[in-house]
């Protein structure tokens, strides 16, 4: 039986599954967006949750807390200036699991775990095009002009 049972282990050992934890919890709020399987997405989910919380407050206390699990100090200052603000009126349930399908090798459920209020940013790169177009000729026009003096 299964009772009480209060993580999955991933068939890894303590200090393996601890840094793995930290390493997808970091990924995780670097680019609100990964792709993992399915376990893996479920046991991260648990401790990502509990750190946005806690940023949901601003103090040393849970600065120092959640600095225990995140190592990288500008993704801890990324979770507390802009994460944690963003989810202040959420009383939870701050991530989302999205199916995939199953993985070509060893056929494992593939899933993408990202923060709920995860935004693609298709918009920009075509706003971005014409503009880096439009400086162009006007730096070969301001060269040719200084060929000419």
């Amino acid at each position: 039986m299964n009772h009480r049972n209060g993580f999955n282990p991933l068939s890894r050992t303590t200090a393996h599954r601890r840094a793995m934890s930290r390493n997808m919890v970091t990924s995780l709020f670097r680019f609100e967006r990964i792709t993992t399987t399915k376990s893996k997405a479920l046991e991260v989910r648990k401790a990502a949750e509990k750190l946005i919380t806690r940023s949901k407050v601003d103090s040393v206390h849970n600065r120092r807390e959640a600095a225990k699990f995140i190592q990288d100090e500008k993704i801890l200052n990324k979770l507390f200036t802009e994460i944690g603000p963003r989810m202040k009126e959420r009383n939870g349930g701050y991530t989302r699991v999205l199916k995939l399908g199953y993985r070509q090798g060893d056929a494992a459920d593939m899933v993408i775990l990202e923060l709920v209020d995860f935004k693609l940013d298709a918009e920009k790169p075509a706003e971005e095009e014409p503009k880096a177009k439009a400086k162009k000729p006007a730096a070969k026009k301001e060269a040719a002009k200084a060929d000419k003096e």
